[in-house]
């Protein structure tokens, strides 16, 4: 099996996903600094400047992190790949957040087609971990076609796990 690239140069019709750098800390809080992106979230205050910088320096530090940009080059968000498990073919994507004049549309939708279609090239299946009271974020990821398998605690707040297997992604958004 090949190796997987963690950090994708991906490009849609509205966006574009690279890897990201330590120098984009700026740009990136601009986007995180909005109290509302982190309402539903379990670390609510991650829009904090000392609590996003834990989440920038851990994103840096897995080598799997992307940022997500528009086709202008404008930084959007960001999201990543972890927990790369090639013995029960799945990785997760996951720490994914988006500006929000950028929600409601398109862009989530492509960004989720983009790094699962590069994700399906290496495995079968791709997991999901989100604030069991993100609401937002579980209605989004159901709608492309993720199923709900298990709640799982962890020390910030519930968490549950939603699995999308290549099949079902090649069904549910005609890739």
């Amino acid at each position: 099996m090949k190796s997987f690239e963690l950090q994708p140069h991906l490009s849609g019709d509205l966006v574009q996903i690279r890897p990201m750098k330590k120098e984009e800390f700026e740009p990136l809080y601009a986007v995180a600094s909005d109290p509302l992106i982190w309402e539903l979230h379990p670390e609510k205050e991650r829009y904090r400047r000392d609590i996003f910088q834990k989440y920038f320096d851990g994103a840096i530090q897995s080598a799997g992190a992307v940022v997500i940009e528009d086709k202008n080059g404008n930084i959007i968000g960001a999201s990543r790949y972890y927990d790369c498990n090639f013995h029960q073919s799945q990785i997760t994507i996951g720490y994914t957040f988006l500006g929000r004049k950028y929600w409601g549309g398109q862009f989530n939708l492509e960004v989720k087609k983009l790094m699962l279609n590069h994700a399906f090239k290496f495995v079968d299946r791709v997991i999901f971990e989100i604030g069991e009271k993100n609401l937002r974020s579980r209605r989004a990821i159901e709608k492309i076609g993720a199923k709900m398998i298990q709640g799982k605690s962890f020390g910030k707040g519930d968490q549950v796990i939603y699995q999308m297997t290549r099949e079902e992604f090649q069904r549910n958004l005609h890739v």
